[in-house]
């Protein structure tokens, strides 16, 4: 940590807490370099769905390493894989490939400017689309304006930029149906179906389809966090509800950079500059995109995720993970909400219903910090806020964080006293 202070601002890498330093993954545990082991409920915030160094993606990438590393062009593992994408997500008829999350959501929100020659992106308040201009946007605003106005959650992005952006509380259909009402310039609405680990209540993302459709303009599900993990299909699969375009990532390069973006062969056209002139062509590239590496790990966590029962597991184990830490926090009589999905999820302490950023909040955050840092004296790595099971996590891990669970609960009943 010391050698990082020089040579890394803030000693990190901006991403998670500096004051560790990961050594090694296996399976659900990772080691830091002070030898001290954890049960891993952070899996690389998403990734590591089948946990760390699982032996059937391991034996994929071994086997394509010998063939090249990148090539800067077209290869048979990149193919294959946006054919399983294809296969798999509803609103893909064909994806492009880039190397993060961030730059996905970044090209969606470009491609539907091209499609619909309009400017203006909706977005909602809490939603996390990477770091482009747009979507630092209101993303973790702590001055707390009206709406639909946005707040730059960055230093560096030009004022004008808050102008092509109208922010919308989530969960608020009459608030959105107000705002495409009074605009007639906007190209998208762009949502988390989960946003963060907020879910979306009944009937939320089946009204932004009907009201996409409505006033004519695109909407995008960024599902680089819930795609092959709400289930295969991901968040469409699961709600009925197919966008106009979609983003993924994590879970599709099995732990190596890779994410895509994807819909209709008609809005994907405007990357072909044959098919829509250049006036209308939108120029993406990348030296890493469509890395056969990168693909040969996702196809095989793919093909593992496909396997009868896969996703019955992974709703036990976080089922498990939900209720041991509910019923300790009743039993001990603190406040708290159980939010999100039982593939990801967190606890607030709270009374609220947590249904958008401003109410999905800790009463006291000091309780959430207690018990995450007495989580991790205890063996358990995890996110401040989010909790990602993996299908690696076994029964002893299990018994083991429901003792830890027990140990930081009572922390926070001792200090409630």
């Amino acid at each position: 940590m010391a050698r990082a202070q020089h040579v890394l601002p803030a000693g990190g890498f901006g991403n998670f807490d500096p004051g560790i330093v990961i050594a090694s993954g296996e399976g659900s545990h990772v080691r830091d370099e002070d030898g001290n082991e954890y049960i891993d409920y952070l899996i690389g915030s998403g990734p590591m769905l089948l946990g760390h160094g699982h032996p059937e993606v391991m034996e994929a990438v071994l086997e394509q390493l010998p063939r090249g590393m990148t090539f800067f062009a077209g290869n048979r593992k990149g193919i294959e894989l946006a054919e399983a994408i294809v296969d798999a997500v509803p609103c893909c008829e064909q994806v492009r490939f880039v190397t993060s999350g961030g730059e996905a959501d970044m090209y969606a929100m470009r491609l539907a400017r091209a499609f619909t020659g309009s400017h203006r992106i909706l977005k909602f308040e809490g939603g996390y689309h990477g770091m482009c201009a747009e979507a630092q946007m209101s993303l973790a605003p702590e001055r707390l304006v009206n709406f639909p106005r946005a707040v730059p959650d960055s230093a560096g992005i030009p004022d004008s930029v808050a102008e092509e952006v109208l922010i919308a509380p989530f969960n608020d259909l009459d608030a959105v149906a107000a705002l495409l009402a009074e605009h007639d310039d906007i190209a998208a609405i762009i949502v988390e179906p989960l946003q963060r680990i907020i879910p979306a209540e009944p009937g939320f993302l089946q009204g932004l389809r009907d009201l996409c459709d409505a006033h004519q303009i695109l909407l995008i599900f960024d599902e680089i966090v819930t795609g092959f993990r709400l289930s295969y299909g991901g968040a469409q699969e699961k709600h009925g509800v197919i966008p106009d375009i979609c983003t993924l990532g994590k879970i599709i390069g099995g732990g190596f950079p890779i994410a895509a973006l994807g819909a209709n062969a008609d809005i994907m056209r405007h990357f072909d500059q044959g098919r829509v002139g250049r006036d209308q062509w939108l120029m993406q590239l990348g030296t890493l995109s469509g890395n056969p590496v990168a693909a040969a790990a996702g196809l095989k966590t793919m093909e593992v995720l496909r396997r009868e029962g896969t996703y019955e597991r992974l709703r036990g184990i976080g089922r498990d993970l939900q209720e041991m830490q509910r019923s300790a926090l009743m039993k001990a009589g603190i406040p708290h909400r159980i939010c999100g999905d039982e593939t990801l999820f967190d606890v607030f302490f709270t009374d609220n219903v947590c249904r958008d950023y401003r109410s999905a909040r800790h009463d006291d955050p000091q309780r959430n910090r207690l018990y995450n840092e007495v989580l991790r004296q205890h063996g358990i790595l995890k996110s401040p806020a989010k909790l990602y099971p993996s299908l690696a996590v076994t029964g002893s891990d299990l018994a083991h964080t429901r003792v830890a669970v027990d140990v930081a609960v009572n922390a926070i009943r001792k200090g409630c006293r």
